[in-house]
Order: structure tokens, then C-alpha cells, then sequence
């Protein structure tokens, strides 16, 4: 799979993994967009559920013209500034493969690429790493609308997979070398394949190519593989011989099924502590790349546009759990001193746990107005804490 194996473990990598915690954020919503996140853009376009729908209801030149303005407005360099301000060392930036090349049919966009040029050069001056975070697969790998087609999964049929090695092909040939690469130091090879709805064995494979071709571009360039909706732990073996600089991501939310909404704040808590516990025994650096403040599903169309909220009984056979309130819309600022103070509780101790191992990004950085996801938000109603190191307490007794 490649050659020169004693160059490529001598080279190293331009930020110490599993020396320096990652502490970082999600630029979710930003080059892929989602309905939740920006509301705004699917609310224009009635029936549009993906970026799919969003753009096969209005033609290219439409969708280019929304997407475009939403690309050059929403992430600005005043961001990463902010972010780096937040004490914060790496983003990760989600992209669909649409960005990087097109399949005969797609009603998708491009033009992505050029704004993730500049959002790196963004990093840069402000001090920030990047992870190029492959979001969206071609026919999708679980259906979900961050993939940008909802409702579908059809990446392990026909030649998709392939396709989505080459796409890694194009992403490392123009971010895994020199000129780059002391920013982007990782590329994640592909989000949240629902795993246990498609082969394991050809994610492996998946992952096996995927980091041979990262490889062909880079030495030493982390290539970052999903635990699949698979314990992290069942990942142990795996690609550990032979293969430098690999990263497992997982990710932790505590709010798509009734068990999990039934939890009071100290079993939401204690959830989060266990996950810390069962992370330290991966046999790889592990990083916990989506994780939120959220203990509901409450959030406009975070289900997904004309969908309900499971707390609220009326979506997937939920019971009620209450109603959504303040939770659905707005700003953190609107909680009540107990709401604040759980969770503050809550952010705290999911930061204790995922240090456990290699660190975390929390989702997301901004969003139109989704409280308990809005990172900026909740950093200016002091949710999140300042310094990061802050605690009102030792919530997990670690």
C-alpha cells in the first residue's frame, strides 16, 4: 500500500496527537448545509429536506447563488479568531463529495473548495488546525440529511465507494502536501457511516483505501476512520500494525432515543463520565468529534424538516417527555437559572470525559439559533466554560 515505510513513521506530524489535547469545534452547517442549522435557507424553499432537495426544486443556478452568499457570509475570518480567542486548536470543517467532484444526475453545486482554501489561510493567521472532514458520501452512507441526501443509503451499492476513494484522492492531492499541511493536519476519511445498516467489512476495506491514499500524498498527515455507530472499543486491532498516524472518531449525543431523553441531569452526567471511562481503553488516539450541550431533540428540524421532536411525542413513537418551550428556538440566555446551571453541569463534565483520550470538537460552532448546539452562544451566556479548564465542580470524580 505504500513503500518507504521507515520515512514515512520518522516524519512527524505538525500537532501532537495524543500529546496535546485537541479541543476544538465544528464548522457544521457551513460548505454542507443542514436544515436545522440554517433554517433559513430551507424555509425559502418549501419541500426541500437536503441540500439535494434543496437545489433539484430551485436548478443550479439558483442554488448556486443561495449557497454561494450563505458560504462567503456565515463563517467569516472573525471566526477562527474568535475560536482561537475561545482557547480553542483545531476545526473541523464538514464537505460533501459534490464539492470535489460531480456524478452524471447531481443536482448538487460546487465551488466549496475555493471558500475551504481560504478558510484554511483563515486558520493559519489565527493559530488553528484544520480537519477536512469528508461529511456526505456519494448515494450517502446513513441516510441522514447532514449527508446533503436524506432518506437514501446507498453508498456500498454500485461504484459509490470507489468513487469516494477517489474524492479522497483529489482532498489529499490538494491538502496532504507541503503548502498545506501545516494546517490541515488531518483528513477524516468519511462521517457517521451508519454501520450496522451497511458491511463492516467494506468500511474496513473503505478505510484501508482510504488511508493508502492519503498516504500516496502524505507521509504524515493523521487520516482519521469512524467507529461506524460501533463501540469504539470493538475497533481495537484495527489497522494498528503497519499503519502510522491514525485517529478513531466517535461521537457522543444523548438525545435520539426515549432512554436516553428519560435520564434527570445527573444521569445525562454519569452517561458522559462512562463514555470518558470506556474511551481510554481504544489502542488509538480517539477523539470525540461531535458532541453537544443538548439533553433534548428539540430543536427546529433537528429530526429533520416536517419531522417532530421525540420529547414532545410526535416523532418515531416517542412518548412525552414535555414540551419543547424555550429549547426549540433562540438563545441559552433564555433558560431558567436551573436549566443554565444544569447545563453548564452537563458541558463540564463531557469535557472531563473526553480528555480521557485525544480530546474533542464540540457541534457546533453557529447556528441560526439552536440552543444547546450553538457554541458561540452558549461561550456569551458563560455555559461554556472560560478558560476551558474552568470547573464548578468535578462532575465525573476522575
Amino acid at each position: 500500500m505504500h513503500s518507504n515505510k521507515e520515512n514515512i513513521e520518522k516524519r512527524a506530524l505538525t500537532f501532537n496527537y495524543g500529546g496535546v489535547k485537541v479541543r476544538g469545534v465544528n464548522l457544521g452547517g457551513w460548505l454542507l448545509t443542514e436544515p436545522w442549522i440554517t433554517p433559513s435557507i430551507y424555509d425559502s424553499v418549501p419541500g426541500a429536506v437536503d441540500e439535494w432537495t434543496l437545489c433539484q426544486y430551485i436548478g443550479k443556478d439558483a442554488c448556486y447563488g443561495k449557497l454561494s452568499n450563505h458560504w462567503n457570509n456565515f463563517i467569516t475570518a472573525d471566526d477562527f479568531y474568535q475560536i482561537a480567542a475561545a482557547g480553542l486548536n483545531h476545526v473541523r470543517i464538514p464537505i460533501g463529495y459534490w464539492a470535489v467532484r460531480m456524478r452524471d444526475g447531481d443536482p448538487f453545486v460546487s465551488g466549496q473548495l475555493d471558500i475551504l482554501d481560504r478558510a484554511i489561510g483563515w486558520a493559519r493567521a489565527a493559530g488553528l488546525k484544520v480537519w477536512i472532514d469528508l461529511h456526505g458520501a456519494p448515494g450517502s452512507q446513513n441516510g441522514f440529511d447532514n449527508s446533503g441526501y436524506r432518506d437514501h443509503l446507498e453508498w456500498q451499492t454500485g461504484n459509490n465507494q470507489q468513487l469516494t476513494v477517489e474524492v479522497i484522492r483529489t482532498l489529499s492531492q490538494r491538502y496532504a502536501q507541503s503548502s498545506y499541511n501545516d494546517v490541515v493536519t488531518a483528513i477524516e476519511l468519511l462521517n457517521e457511516p451508519l454501520g450496522p445498516n451497511l458491511s463492516r467489512s467494506k468500511i474496513e476495506q473503505y478505510w484501508y483505501d482510504g488511508w493508502g491514499t492519503v498516504r500516496d500524498s502524505s507521509p504524515d498527515v493523521a487520516v482519521v476512520i469512524g467507529d461506524g455507530f460501533f463501540d469504539p472499543n470493538s475497533w481495537n486491532g484495527f489497522m494498528t500494525s503497519g499503519f502510522n498516524n491514525v485517529i478513531l472518531d466517535t461521537h457522543t449525543y444523548q438525545v435520539f432515543s426515549p432512554g436516553e431523553l428519560s435520564r434527570d441531569i445527573n444521569a445525562h452526567v454519569g452517561a458522559a463520565c462512562g463514555v470518558g471511562n470506556n474511551i481510554r481503553t481504544t489502542d488509538k488516539w480517539t477523539v470525540v468529534g461531535e458532541w453537544s450541550a443538548a439533553r433534548t431533540d428539540c430543536t427546529k428540524y433537528l429530526n429533520g424538516v416536517g419531522r417532530g421532536a421525540r420529547w414532545e411525542g410526535n416523532f418515531g413513537g416517542s412518548q412525552y417527555f414535555g414540551a419543547c418551550g424555550n429549547r426549540y428556538s433562540g438563545s441559552v440566555a433564555a433558560y431558567s437559572a436551573e436549566e443554565k446551571a444544569n447545563t453548564r453541569a452537563y458541558i463540564e463534565a463531557q469535557l472531563d470525559a473526553y480528555e480521557r483520550n485525544a480530546g474533542w470538537f464540540f457541534w457546533t460552532w453557529k447556528t441560526e439559533g439552536a440552543p444547546d448546539w450553538d457554541m458561540k452562544d452558549l461561550l456569551a451566556n458563560g455555559l461554556f466554560p472560560q478558560p476551558l479548564t474552568q470547573r464548578y465542580a468535578n462532575r465525573c470524580g476522575y
